[in-house]
């Protein structure tokens, strides 16, 4: 196989994973220059212009199909995120441009630099929309401070565990219920000291 056809393949096995794990996009913030930059999934889902796709993006267009009732926390919890660096997780709902209603999680990472000044961002959306349960909106970031920790962790790891399915390499599914397992301990601890 000659290295070309190698490449293709390669990102074939690539696309079907991201689809097989509901990854629907990938975004970039550059923080100094203030713009965004989507692949042609997140600029459809965000913009609902798969066209913008690559380009650099500023101000409210960016973000044109969030929900109205998600768009300010979503951007309070985004500037917090990036101000304190590292994880960047937040689920929320777009309207689709034929009136649809999805849920999304994106995922990335903020990155600083030598000053402690955000310079970008880069991660994922996912189509979480058909694992909701009805249930509650996640969002990982810095918790309140009446928020059990513990218990928000194992809320998040059971809805982790919910979403892999027979596919799920078993070194995840693994990781998973030890994590489950580890939690589980943690919160018997904390109830047997009270």
């Amino acid at each position: 196989m000659n290295t070309t056809a190698h490449h293709a393949t390669d990102l074939d096995h690539l696309r079907a994973a991201l689809e097989t794990s509901c990854v629907v996009g990938t975004w970039g913030w550059d923080h100094v220059r203030g713009v965004v930059v989507y692949d042609e999934g997140a600029a459809r889902l965000l913009t609902g212009d798969p066209e913008l796709a690559g380009r650099e993006l500023k101000g409210p267009g960016a973000l044109a199909l969030v929900h109205p009732a998600d768009m300010t926390w979503l951007m309070d919890h985004m500037l917090r995120a990036i101000r304190l660096g590292g994880v960047v997780l937040a689920e929320y709902r777009v309207f689709l441009m034929d009136g649809t209603v999805r849920w999304l999680l994106s995922r990335g990472r903020t990155y600083h630099d030598a000053a402690s000044q955000p310079i970008r961002s880069h991660g994922i959306l996912i189509d979480i929309t058909e694992m909701r349960d009805g249930g509650e909106r996640y969002v990982l970031g810095t918790p309140s401070a009446g928020e059990d920790a513990l218990a928000r962790a194992a809320d998040l790891a059971i809805s982790l565990k919910r979403s892999l399915n027979a596919d799920t390499p078993p070194e995840v599914t693994a990781a998973a219920d030890l994590l489950l397992l580890s939690l589980g301990r943690a919160i018997a601890r904390t109830v047997e000291h009270h």
